[in-house]
């Protein structure tokens, strides 16, 4: 018996060695695709989201891209495959509804048949196959407990959407690994990304730069390797429960990698030249911008542009040397746009406009009150009856006796403010016999990010432009920030006036 169970914990030591060795895929004869050879430690994180690894074609690019820059050893960043994660939401949704077996909800079977077309295309090696196999079957069972328990709690949630990362991961590393690479690939939820305990907005906790850093610095010796690493994903400080990292969460995870091994650089890939001076989809000519500062794309991003989100930038912008450069995955040697911290001295010279950016769907409220003139706390008062109706403020303008501002549903609310809602927030201000308060819909904000210590020619140039076109302008603020001037016009003209002020500027 003694014998018996020698051997099989010599099975169960050469099992877990022969499962290590395949995660790390260190194979011998990988040498000579593998990117950095000559490096002794990683240059660079570069991530793709979900549209750049939709299906088994996207994957072979994003491949290509990798092999592309053979001077560099990158960490990858990835994010569940095309609309994995909709559909893994989906199905824990459907699943406190099944009558019948999990297996059958529609969004199960789309997962299923995605990551089983997708290794079937690139032909995934046979140990892979089994690992997305057990991940697969492990799905379906937290939808049959969902069933049972009849009820998806958030931590729930944050466990049903670590699939699509887990999976896309270990696919696309076991791809890259056949086309000559040696790869490896690593989920962050593994003693890695360490995060507050809330589930599906946990926040990146000090100790996962210590960790990530010993996780991927590679030891003397040590041949190159590409890691593949899960996005989006930690595991609560306290609970040990997988959490996600909310919006912007595998942008984030790309930045907090870079800032752990001191890297200069982290490079978002998307399907555009960078950050554009407008929208593509309402302007015609634009063009990309080479630098925006920190501060530029936080604005850029709060009104509605397609950049990192601000919570995705923190790592970057708190620490000295590291910057992200946004890249075109149609167009990998173009430069794209680089997000740092502060311009040179000769491109700050000649700085004058950055982008223009349309946020659409906007309520103004005028608050008008001849009885505050000149008394303190008006404001205090303004903005306590915001808060406890629940209710966030873009942009403010102000004067003796009156305010001016406008309101963003987006951020509480996937809808409009809803009528009664607007008729609460005035009635209370009415009860406090605050202000005769005025609300219009239907409004756009024009956010004009740029050099505001030249807001003088800014303006001068966007009114000559606006006048041309018979556009009214209703309000007008500069944003604290002294990179933002923020115009108010009615929806209807929204696009025209972004077009007009694009072309007195771009198009010179």
């Amino acid at each position: 018996p003694a014998r018996a169970l020698d051997r099989r914990a010599v099975g169960r030591v050469r099992r877990g060695a022969r499962a290590g060795a395949t995660r790390a895929a260190i194979a011998t004869d990988a040498a000579n695709k593998t990117p950095g050879r000559g490096l002794h430690q990683h240059s660079v994180v570069m991530k793709f989201g979900g549209s750049s690894v939709a299906d088994a074609a996207r994957m072979r690019e994003v491949a290509q891209i990798v092999l592309s820059f053979p001077e560099e050893m990158p960490v990858l960043v990835l994010s569940a495959m095309g609309k994995t994660t909709n559909n893994l939401l989906a199905a824990g949704e459907m699943a406190m509804r099944a009558e019948e077996g999990v297996e059958a909800l529609e969004p199960l079977r789309a997962i299923r048949r995605l990551h089983e077309d997708t290794m079937e295309a690139l032909g995934t090696d046979a140990v892979t196959k089994a690992e997305v196999q057990k991940l697969l079957k492990k799905l379906e069972q937290v939808c049959t407990g969902i069933a049972l328990m009849q009820e998806v709690t958030s931590r729930t949630r944050a466990l049903l959407v670590s699939f699509g990362e887990r999976m896309s991961t270990r696919i696309f590393a076991s791809y890259l690994r056949s086309l000559g690479a040696r790869t490896e690939q690593v989920d962050t939820i593994d003693d890695m990304f360490v995060t507050t305990d809330e589930f599906e907005n946990g926040m990146i906790l000090d100790a996962t730069f210590s960790k990530t850093k010993a996780r991927l610095t590679l030891g003397p010796g040590d041949e190159p390797v590409v890691r593949v690493v899960t996005g989006f994903l930690g595991r609560g400080e306290k609970t040990g429960a997988v959490c996600t990292l909310g919006r912007g969460g595998s942008d984030l995870t790309a930045t907090v990698i870079g800032k752990a091994l001191g890297l200069k650089e982290v490079q978002v890939w998307k399907d555009v030249d960078g950050v554009l001076s407008a929208d593509p989809r309402e302007v015609e000519g634009t063009v990309p911008m080479p630098f925006l500062s920190f501060q530029e794309a936080t604005e850029l991003a709060y009104f509605g542009a397609q950049v990192l989100h601000p919570h995705s930038m923190r790592p970057a912008m708190d620490s000295s040397d590291l910057c992200v450069r946004v890249k075109n995955s149609y167009n990998i040697r173009a430069p794209g746009t680089v997000i740092g911290h502060v311009r040179d001295e000769d491109e700050h010279k000649n700085w004058l406009l950055t982008s223009i950016v349309q946020k659409k769907n906007v309520t103004m409220l005028d608050i008008t009150s001849t009885r505050m003139l000149g008394q303190y706390g008006f404001l205090a008062k303004v903005f306590s009856v915001m808060a406890s109706n629940g209710i966030s403020v873009d942009v403010v303008a102000t004067s003796e006796v009156s305010v001016s501002l406008t309101l963003d549903p987006s951020k509480l609310w996937s809808r409009d403010l809803a009528k009664e809602e607007l008729e609460k927030l005035v009635q209370d201000f009415e009860n406090e016999g605050i202000a005769h308060v005025t609300v219009s819909s239907g409004h756009s904000i024009i956010s004009l990010i740029g050099n505001v210590e030249r807001n003088n020619e800014i303006m001068e140039r966007s009114f000559r432009a606006l006048g041309s076109e018979d556009i009214k302008v209703k309000m007008v603020s500069q944003g604290a920030s002294k990179t933002n001037i923020s115009l108010l016009v009615d929806q209807e003209q929204g696009s025209d006036a972004v077009r007009a002020i694009h072309s007195e500027f771009f198009s010179k």
